[in-house]
């Protein structure tokens, strides 16, 4: 499990890609303090295992299905890519639960400034969009943010400067993709109310239900 709060931006040094997979090393510095092999790390908030370990780097194999859902596969050597480790059982809880299980890839529409501030519209599929609600959290690239506003199209999040400046949103610009994950409790609710699969069967709790049952 993740909280979104970005440690540092790490560097892809190489990505080796096989007929579905490929493995991806990345230098870094903060994380490597106490990473070892089989650890998990967030790259661009996809939980990535480290499979390999050196003084200025870390390598970890990205799977046909990873590569499919996000962004990685735009990767080359010189990107920058947010990195966070798994959250320590003694940690802060400073960002919201990220799982680092991406839902899909959305796609910057606008950037603007607002004072300070930095805004960011993202579209995405309705599938995604359905789990993203105003005032509500959801992790960009791993970021953990807060949404500023929903339309039936597309989300914005209001960015301050100290997260753009440390994370990779200060490279982000209008037609670039990036990685989107929602609010995992919203999802867990959908599956309670509506079991079936894509949620289209009708729920069984009901205001007569719930009367009925002294709510």
């Amino acid at each position: 499990m993740f909280t979104g709060i970005i440690e540092e931006i790490g560097t892809v040094t190489q990505i080796r890609h096989g007929s579905h997979s490929a493995t991806i090393t990345i230098a870094a510095e903060t994380v490597l303090e106490t990473a070892k092999t089989g650890d998990s790390i967030a790259v661009n908030g996809i939980c990535l295992t480290v499979t390999a370990l050196s003084g200025s780097s870390f390598s970890a194999d990205v799977m046909h299905e990873t590569l499919n859902r996000s962004s990685l596969s735009e990767l080359s050597a010189g990107s920058h890519v947010n990195l966070e480790r798994a959250m320590p059982a003694n940690g802060r809880f400073d960002g919201h639960i990220v799982a680092g299980h991406v839902d899909g890839v959305g796609k910057v529409t606008n950037v603007r400034r607002d004072d300070t501030a930095v805004w960011f519209t993202v579209s995405a599929a309705p599938n995604i969009l359905r789990f993203i609600v105003e005032k509500g959290s959801v992790a960009i690239d791993g970021i953990s943010l807060t949404v500023a506003a929903v339309t039936q199209t597309d989300f914005s999040i209001s960015a301050i400067p100290h997260t753009v400046e440390h994370t990779v949103l200060r490279e982000r610009r209008k037609g670039d993709s990036v990685n989107l994950e929602t609010d995992v409790i919203g999802k867990y609710v959908e599956k309670l109310l509506f079991p079936t699969a894509g949620g289209q069967q009708k729920s069984a709790i009901s205001k007569e239900f719930l009367s009925q049952h002294g709510f």
